[in-house]
């Protein structure tokens, strides 16, 4: 199974936006490694997580056929992880030859943000109803897509709706899809967690150096997550363990993440790394 990490930012981006602070301003002048867009991974080049308003910039930089992508996990409605007005483009007025349907997984408020986009009056000429397809998902309630098992386990993120991390295994392969989420999760949530053995573990590591006791992880947090897994015999010393989705809030730049994950057996996301587990 391969993993590619197609951008490695939280919401505002790194350098931020608007931000001015000295991690973003370090980022502007050093680029490669220090420069992130919003969070989007690809398995196998054929099943995309999450779809950020980076997508598009992701495509041509990696020169991905998204035209041939036919499932797409969505981790929650947050407009960094969901940018639904895009999905738009694959109706065949603008976008020709695409394969088959594309299939949006994803919980409720992800569902509304979806419709809500793609149903507003000047698109009503070009309905996706032969190009894309909700597919609401159910906490635990595994399914297949493509030859992939999937598991959508809820998150310890925003309560205002049931974000997923995901389980994702194929020929004998098993990788932990862990953004975006606190490791406050539900007993529930860790028994379905603890119940496998992984190949690969992607955390959350928005916060860096700090820690805010849910919603996000810091890399402290991410460590006491890895030793729940050892424990409970998840995982081991080939498992491959990455930390992903960071923040200038983090206080920390890609290098100081580097020594960190080396010094921790772990491995830095940064944009357009390869794994390959």
């Amino acid at each position: 199974m391969e993993l590619q990490y197609l951008g490695t930012a939280a919401a505002e981006g790194w350098p931020a936006l608007f931000c001015e602070c000295e991690i973003c301003k370090r980022a502007r002048q050093v680029g490669g490694k220090e420069l992130r867009t919003r969070t989007q991974s690809i398995v196998d080049g054929r099943l995309l997580i999450d779809f950020p308003p980076d997508t598009y910039t992701h495509a041509l930089s990696y020169s991905l056929q998204l035209g041939q992508i036919q499932h797409l996990l969505v981790t929650h409605s947050h407009m960094d992880h969901f940018f639904p007005v895009e999905l738009i483009h694959r109706h065949e007025h603008f976008g020709h030859n695409a394969k088959g349907m594309l299939h949006v997984y994803g919980n409720e408020a992800v569902e509304k943000a979806f419709y809500d986009a793609v149903l507003i009056d000047r698109f009503r000429v070009h309905p996706l109803d032969e190009a894309v397809r909700f597919v609401r998902l159910a906490p635990f309630a595994d399914f297949m897509a493509d030859g992939y098992h999937i598991i959508p386990v809820p998150a310890d993120h925003d309560k205002r709706e049931l974000c997923f991390i995901y389980i994702i295994e194929k020929d004998g392969k098993c990788l932990l899809y862990g953004h975006d989420t606190g490791a406050g999760l539900s007993a529930q949530a860790w028994d379905c967690i603890f119940s496998h053995q992984y190949d690969l573990v992607s955390l959350d590591a928005t916060m860096g150096k700090k820690q805010i006791g849910g919603y996000h992880m810091g890399l402290q947090d991410g460590l006491a997550f890895i030793r729940l897994l050892k424990e409970q015999g998840c995982v081991d010393q080939d498992t491959v363990k990455v930390i992903n989705h960071f923040s200038h809030n983090g206080e920390m730049t890609h290098e100081q993440l580097e020594a960190f994950a080396e010094e921790h057996g772990m491995i830095a996301a940064y944009d357009g790394m390869k794994v390959v587990f």
